[in-house]
């Protein structure tokens, strides 16, 4: 049966790669009568803080070896932490081999995450594996009913808070729960090592894959209010909404972090100052400009409709003329790698609306991973960081495309990436004026992008698909979906390429007069 009860700390074993905090809850401890025994940096900086500490090696009566790769592993560091205080043959062995009992372990581990971004070589890698230290954390967690585990220096106020109201014992409910944080501690751990090993093998997809994740948020609900959610930072850092700052606004919910996260992504492909403007993780504008605020302009004429309570995203910091026509619309969420003061100022008085701020921009061609849930399982995959080489693509019309229409197509090209698939997208003078996404066929993606186009004209002008270019994620499995661009206006197309029908395909858009390039890359989303 479980022990109920609360368990006094008579003694403690610290020793701890992170130091945040370490100085002031030695001093608690010892305020409180109980014994600290400690090792290396750890013992060092509790005596630099005045607290008394017994080294582990007088405590064993054994010297640490190897370079202190040996040094806990122990019987009378182990002994004292596994034995069951309530099983009398683990108390008679204590009492043979005279093993006194330790109370708590304080312990995070070697810096391996950290090693590692650093860059440091293969063997600095592997010596910043952790050994005593996971072996301690899971003996502690193990015997939570008579140990309590810290892992997390944000968990020593509440350890504190407990033994001064109860006498210098922590209750069974605390103890349990840092061991639930000790396990996910010591799993992570072992995940990321087993990710770089995997990684140094040249194995993407190892025969077991874990996942591990650090929650920074609890959400009030997923996609509908009767789910549970919450947030993750997981692998290496990356620019984005997980570590972004929230300068302002209510709490994110599960959609906002997904569609503008969506958002982030799609500007981070583009070096002019570009906005996106994004709905249901798709676009509904998104255009580059010699300015953020003449971006959003554009951006925000392919579909204002849509644009109402949608996510923008922006990849220059965000300046005060492109915040103030910001602030006539109704968004939820900017997010920007910075946010200059006057621009601070003028969405300050849009109380409701999110701010984001992360300090850089992703990169689109670094590589990662993406999962996606399956009925007992998930799917996993690179991260779609493809990218078109214009040197590589390849007409195949009869007509050359113009510099204009090139540099069009490619900019579609990037967008038609972050539209869900079937995804059309128009695109005339570095802005799109028509998407169209999310369809089972491709053609009536052309038109639905040729139809808002019309609906976001003004009276009497001309949509301004008229003399645009359209790429498709794609290839186009029948001439229809390419004719439905052409009704639309469009002079230009690219695409993957790779259909059976290809030639009826290149045959339609020649006598269209239309210039087609391939791009032999296609970009599903699903």
């Amino acid at each position: 049966m479980p022990v109920d009860t609360p368990t006094p700390i008579k003694r403690a074993l610290i020793s701890v790669s992170d130091k945040t905090g370490l100085a002031d809850f030695g001093r608690f401890l010892a305020g409180q009568g109980v014994e600290i025994l400690s090792t290396g940096g750890s013992a060092k900086a509790l005596a630099e803080a005045g607290v008394a500490v017994v080294e582990v090696a007088a405590h064993t009566g054994f010297p640490e070896i190897m370079g202190g790769r040996v040094k806990t592993l122990h019987p009378k560091i182990h002994g004292g932490i596994l034995a069951r205080r309530d099983d009398e043959g683990h108390l008679a062995a204590m009492q043979e081999h005279a093993i006194a009992g330790i109370d708590m372990v304080v312990s995070n581990l070697y810096p391996f995450e950290a090693t590692l971004a650093s860059g440091a070589d293969y063997d600095t890698c592997v010596e910043n594996i952790d050994i005593g230290g996971p072996a301690m954390v899971r003996a502690s967690a193990k015997n939570h009913d008579f140990v309590t585990i810290i892992t997390d220096p944000a968990d020593y106020g509440a350890v504190e808070a407990e033994m001064s109201a109860n006498g210098g014992a922590v209750s069974a409910t605390l103890r349990r729960r840092l061991a639930k944080t000790a396990f996910s501690h010591t799993a992570a751990y072992d995940a990321m090592i087993a990710g770089w090993l995997a990684k140094e093998q040249g194995e993407t997809f190892p025969d077991r894959l874990t996942l591990a994740g650090r929650k920074t948020q609890e959400l009030r609900y997923g996609e509908n209010p009767h789910q549970q959610a919450a947030a993750y930072a997981a692998g290496p850092a990356r620019p984005g909404v997980v570590s972004a700052t929230q300068l302002q606004g209510k709490e994110l919910s599960y959609n906002n972090l997904n569609d503008t996260n969506a958002a982030f992504e799609l500007v981070a492909e583009f070096e002019a100052p570009t906005v996106a403007i994004i709905k249901h993780a798709n676009p509904c504008g998104v255009a580059s400009r010699d300015s953020l605020s003449a971006a959003y302009a554009e951006a925000l004429a392919c579909d204002p409709v849509s644009a109402f309570g949608g996510i923008i995203a922006v990849n220059r910091s965000l300046d005060a003329a492109t915040a103030e026509e910001v602030a006539k619309l109704f968004a939820e969420v900017v997010i920007a790698p910075e946010v200059d003061e006057a621009a601070k100022a003028v969405l300050a008085s849009k109380k409701n609306l999110r701010v984001l701020v992360t300090g850089a921009l992703p990169d689109p061609s670094e590589p990662g991973m993406v999962t996606m849930p399956l009925a007992g399982g998930f799917l996993a995959q690179s991260r779609d960081n493809g990218r078109l080489d214009p040197a590589a693509l390849k007409v195949v019309t009869k007509r050359q495309p113009s510099e204009r229409e090139l540099t069009d197509m490619i900019f579609a090209f990037r967008v038609a990436k972050h539209v869900k698939s079937n995804a059309i997208v128009y695109v005339r003078d570095g802005a799109t004026v028509g998407v169209g996404a999310g369809q089972m066929s491709r053609v009536d993606s052309s038109r639905i992008a040729a139809w808002k186009a019309r609906e976001a004209a003004p009276e009497g002008q001309t949509p301004k698909t008229e003399g645009s270019v359209v790429a498709s994620d794609a290839f186009f499995p029948f001439a229809d979906g390419l004719l439905a661009a052409v009704e639309a206006g469009a002079t230009a197309v690219i695409q993957p390429g790779g259909s059976m029908r290809d030639e009826e395909v290149i045959a339609a858009a020649d006598e269209a007069g239309l210039a087609m390039v391939f791009t032999g890359m296609r970009h599903f989303r699903h």
